[in-house]
C-alpha cells in the first residue's frame, strides 16, 4: 500500500493537531471514484491491558455486499484517547491491515467521521489522503455540528453543519431506527457518500461493510 501524505505516528496532541491542519488542505470533496467493483468497511478494537490495536479490513463484492476476503492487524497502541484525534490511534493498525489484504477495495468506509470533524479531518479524510483512495465516514454518533429532525423513513437526511458550512448529513438508514452520521472522507462528494451509504445498507442500521469489519475486529 502506497502512502502518499507519509508523516510521524510518534507525535504529542499539538502536533497532531498540525498535521491535522496541513492534511485538510489535500482532501477532495469531488467524486473521482472508480467503477466500484469492491467495497470495504475498517474498524479497530483494543486489547487496554496488552495495550494492543487489533485493525479489520473487511472487502466486499459491490452491490452483491457478500464478504470476499478480509485481513487483521494487530500493533502497539501508541496515542492515547482522545476525542478529535483518533486517526492517530487507529490508521496505524489499518495501514498494516490493508498491506494484508488480497483484494484492494475501490471505497472505503469507514466506522468514523470524514469531514464532520473540528478541523474537517475525521478518520475516512485522514485515511483517504494517506493512500488516495476514495473514503467515507460512517459514524454511530455525533461528533460536532447542528441539525434539524430527521424524517422517519428509510433514506431520509438533512444537513449536518457548523458555522453555515455543510460538513456532512444525518442520515436516516432504517425506518424508524436511529440515523448515522455520514460525511465525505476523500474523493467524494457529500451526495455520492450519501448514496453509497444506502446502497451498502442492507436489513440493518450499520453497512454490511461497517457490520462485517467491526465482527472481525472484536478480540477474542
Amino acid at each position: 500500500m502506497e502512502i502518499f501524505h507519509e508523516h510521524s505516528w510518534d507525535l504529542t496532541i499539538a502536533e497532531a493537531k498540525v498535521v491535522q491542519e496541513k492534511l485538510k488542505n489535500k482532501v477532495i470533496l469531488e467524486d473521482q471514484l472508480p467503477t466500484i467493483n469492491y467495497v470495504a468497511g475498517v474498524d479497530v478494537s483494543y486489547d487496554k491491558q496488552k495495550g494492543i490495536t487489533q485493525a479489520a479490513i473487511a472487502v466486499l463484492n459491490f452491490p452483491q455486499l457478500e464478504l470476499q476476503t478480509h485481513a487483521l492487524a494487530r500493533c502497539k497502541t501508541a496515542f492515547p484517547y482522545v476525542p478529535g484525534y483518533l486517526s492517530f490511534r487507529e490508521i496505524p493498525a489499518i495501514l498494516e491491515a490493508l498491506n494484508a489484504v488480497t483484494i484492494q477495495p475501490d471505497l472505503i468506509l469507514c466506522d468514523g467521521q470524514g469531514t464532520a470533524h473540528p478541523r474537517r479531518l475525521g478518520i475516512a479524510c485522514h485515511l483517504g489522503v494517506l493512500i488516495n483512495k476514495p473514503t467515507i465516514g460512517v459514524a454511530k454518533s455525533w461528533l460536532t455540528g447542528d441539525y434539524e429532525q430527521v424524517p422517519l423513513t428509510q433514506g431520509s437526511w438533512q444537513p449536518l453543519t457548523s458555522e453555515g458550512e455543510t460538513i456532512g448529513a444525518v442520515l436516516r438508514t432504517r425506518t424508524g431506527i436511529k440515523p448515522v452520521f455520514v460525511s465525505p472522507g476523500h474523493q467524494i462528494s457529500l451526495p455520492t457518500a450519501i448514496r453509497y451509504t444506502l446502497a451498502c445498507t442492507s436489513k440493518y442500521r450499520l453497512p454490511e461493510t461497517t457490520r462485517w469489519a467491526d465482527k472481525l475486529a472484536a478480540l477474542q
